[in-house]
């Protein structure tokens, strides 16, 4: 029987006039690997701080378990800035005692890309002050893993991490024993790590057995039979559904409900876009070229991040893009975009980019542009274009493009200056969409994001008619949104990748195990195999020291049967012997654990 660790007792939770829980009852056990879903500022870190007991419900109530070990981590660390990376994850350890731990080397080198915190200035003696949001909160992050916890409260851990950093932590969640309770709009990652849910919709929250994939089942299933959710909602379920179901095996994790329920509700849902006739009205409206590489050099200062490259990106091809963080990703979307702009002028370092006569870019790029505070989201919208065409006949004008990006009637009144980083990106994108543009470059969409904002800009994109280059760590989204990857493998080439972001990690893997071969292991590595061999040196001399201990017992023992058999008619010599010799046994069964111990080691 599962031990209960929080008990959720009929909590509310109103800000203002709006109830953002109301009269909600849940329980996290051990063993629950929970993720929590909803639109942004319906209530999920709300939820997870009242879990954790960092804000109070105004009413009903929250329990612990007696000697809870919680670990949180929430949008804002609480790290001290003058202390060094060092002190705040692995305190006042020495090197040697770290250095041969292997959680705290898998951590580390998980996180960080290896133990001396290669991306770091100083490495681990870095002082926290100076560093980046993202950098802070890997350090938070590896700071809560390499302690035991009973219960792990995360929100939002896979911002700032790349595709090969999220694959870590989501295999290293799996294989704690710490229960989970995990706030992220990352599909891929809740399917890998999760085995229930919670939506938190209105102030309620719905519970679902199973991963992403299976919430998504059975929410569609709930909303057929309730009948009570908007038109517009369900169909973007029933196709995202349909994705699902169709897509490979691995997507689908053991689905709780009834399947074949599911199946009907997608029957009549065709695939989610036409890949041949987008192509080929993507042809009439570009023509035969639009961008074509030649021989292309890319740098950053002095660092050459591509050389030599020869691409070609096509009408209606839709590129996931994806790479090591400093490989050059950014940079080469920068250089096209240049040329684009400047009608060929601007150029690489080394080579040619050529633009087609009939490319309209649009690039939304991770800084968020700066409006005019004081617009209405509406009249932001507006002064790009007042209707947008999406292609197969499907028309929107700005009022409605607002609502299917989560800006109801009221809200496309509220100003500029007011909305949050969220609501911002989706206001970029909906300006870019508003242009209509031919070319989409988008790096980093999906930052701040909820997930049904994400489906929503999905089934946009399904019918949507050009050409498309995404960067993003959500593989989720690159899968459902583009048909080819191409990786930037830290080589200075671009690849295409047959078999997508899988093949990318496993030729990651490889390359890292080969430089790790012909390149000496950095200071803390050393460290680690010098304390490792220090320690099996130091096994090997004890448990021979244990040997000769348990030699000399033996020989006493022998000898005290002998006296004990000497003396049999004088109780008090053989009381005396016995005490003696039960003494031998004690001492003997301690130095036999401790030898057990030492030989796991040796």
């Amino acid at each position: 029987m599962a031990v209960n660790l929080v008990n959720v007792e009929n909590v509310s939770k109103v800000y203002g006039t709006r109830a953002l829980l109301d009269g909600v009852s849940l329980g996290v056990s051990e063993g629950d690997r929970i993720g929590v879903v909803g639109r942004n500022g319906d209530g999920k870190t709300t939820l997870i701080r009242m879990l954790a007991k960092l804000e109070e419900a105004d009413t009903g109530r929250v329990t612990h378990s007696g000697g809870l070990h919680l670990g949180v981590l929430t949008q804002h660390d609480s790290l001290d800035p003058e202390a060094t990376v060092r002190h705040e994850v692995i305190r006042d350890l020495a090197d040697h005692e770290w250095a041969g731990n292997a959680k705290i080397r898998d951590v580390l080198t998980g996180l960080f890309g290896g133990l001396d915190l290669p991306g770091f200035p100083q490495g681990l003696d870095t002082v926290i002050g100076p560093l980046s949001g993202g950098e802070r909160r890997r350090i938070a992050l590896a700071k809560l893993l390499i302690e035991e916890q009973d219960l792990i409260i995360l929100d939002e851990p896979t911002n700032h991490l790349d595709v090969e950093g999220i694959a870590w932590l989501a295999q290293h969640l799996r294989e704690r024993r710490s229960a989970l309770v995990c706030v992220t709009h990352d599909r891929w990652f809740l399917d890998q790590v999760c085995t229930r849910m919670w939506d938190v919709q209105k102030g309620d929250v719905y519970e679902y057995e199973g991963g992403y994939s299976d919430y998504v089942f059975a929410r569609a299933e709930r909303e057929r039979i309730a009948a009570t959710e908007e038109v517009k909602r369900q169909n973007l379920v029933r196709k995202e559904l349909a994705w699902l179901r169709r897509g490979a095996p691995a997507r689908t994790s053991k689905p709780r409900f009834r399947v074949e329920a599911a199946n009907e509700l997608i029957a009549d849902v065709p695939p989610p876009r036409d890949s041949s006739e987008l192509m080929k009205f993507a042809s009439t409206r570009l023509g035969k070229t639009v961008f074509d590489l030649k021989d292309v050099t890319v740098q950053a200062g002095p660092k050459v991040l591509l050389k030599h490259l020869t691409w070609q990106l096509g009408p209606g091809d839709r590129i996931g893009l994806v790479g090591v963080n400093g490989s050059g990703k950014t940079s080469l979307l920068r250089a096209m975009a240049d040329a684009a702009r400047s009608e060929g002028e601007r150029q690489p370092a080394g080579g040619r980019v050529v633009t087609g006569k009939t490319v309209k870019l649009a690039y939304l790029s991770q800084e968020v542009a700066e409006l005019d505070p004081n617009w209405r989201v509406l009249q932001a919208v507006q002064a790009v274009r007042d209707r947008v065409d999406l292609g197969k006949g499907r028309e929107m004008t700005a009022g409605q493009l607002c609502e299917t990006f989560g800006f109801s009637k009221e809200k496309q009144w509220t100003p500029v200056g007011d909305l949050s980083g969220g609501e911002r990106r989706r206001l970029q994108l909906l300006r870019l969409l508003m242009d209509e543009p031919n070319v989409l470059f988008l790096d980093e969409p999906t930052n701040d994001l909820d997930i049904e904002t994400l489906t929503q800009l999905e089934d946009v994109l399904d019918g949507w008619p050009g050409s498309m280059v995404v960067i993003s760590h959500d593989r989720f989204f690159i899968e459902r949104t583009t048909d080819k990857v191409y990786a930037l493998l830290g080589d200075a080439t671009l690849r295409m990748l047959p078999r997508g972001i899988d093949e990318y990690l496993e030729r990651r893997h490889r390359m890292e195990e080969a430089a790790a071969a012909s390149v000496p292991a950095p200071a803390a590595e050393r460290t680690a195999k010098a304390a490792s061999a220090a320690d099996t040196r130091a096994a090997k001399k004890e448990l021979q020291k244990i040997e000769r201990q348990l030699d000399k017992i033996s020989e006493r023992e022998t000898k005290l049967h002998g006296q004990i058999a000497e003396n049999a008619t004088d109780f008090e010599k053989v009381a005396e012997l016995d005490a003696e010799l039960r003494e031998l046994a004690t001492g003997r069964e301690d130095l036999e654990t401790r030898w057990l111990e030492l030989a796991d080691d040796a």
